[in-house]
């Protein structure tokens, strides 16, 4: 008997391993590509990390500037044509930019302030939204900026009259801990 127990022993071991090596694999696989290790090209990779400095890890591009015509001190600044908005802190620097899916109303170009906030609701389009803040109104359609719960972007009809700017969860709790209510939202071209 005891050579039996010592077999099922080495065979859990054996699967526990394999489950361990598979589980670091697949949270390897899904970590952003900031995070993963980077490794020499050349037939080498899984041999040598590669180093600071040697040119291998590639680089962001630059993220655009704050908009010039977008004022001074802290405001949240929201692009129409770019579709982006920068989260700009008193000294006039971005701590954050992102892209957004526009709503299918938007607000003119101008100055305005969050007027209003809600943890979660549901959006016009029926999806559960949070994060939401909320700064203009056009023709009884009011404008903000929200994040999807399940993550999804709008699929925007012209025939509808809606105005959220969708924008994504991680986006929406940045945007929530920045902009409390009377916060500048600044809206350009």
């Amino acid at each position: 008997m005891p050579a039996r127990s010592s077999t099922i022993v080495t065979a859990l071991t054996a699967a526990a391993v394999v489950a361990i090596g598979f589980l670091g694999y697949q949270a390897s696989a899904s970590a952003p590509a900031d995070l993963r290790p980077h490794h020499k090209s050349g037939g080498t990779a899984g041999k040598h990390p590669a180093q600071p400095g040697s040119g291998t890890k590639k680089h962001r591009p630059a993220a655009p500037p704050v908009p010039e015509a977008s004022g001074t001190g802290k405001r949240i600044v929201y692009a129409l044509g770019a579709k982006r908005v920068w989260l700009v802190g008193a000294d006039g620097t971005a701590s954050r930019t992102f892209t957004v899916a526009p709503s299918p109303v938007s607000p003119p170009m101008g100055t305005y302030a969050v007027t209003s906030r809600s943890v979660s609701v549901t959006g016009s389009d029926g999806i559960a939204i949070e994060h939401v803040v909320r700064f203009a109104g056009v023709d009884g359609v009011v404008i903000g900026f929200s994040a999807a719960v399940d993550g999804s972007s709008p699929n925007p009809d012209a025939s509808q009259h809606t105005g959220g700017i969708r924008e994504s969860r991680a986006d929406g709790n940045a945007m929530w801990g920045f902009a409390v209510n009377g916060t500048k939202v600044v809206v350009v071209a």
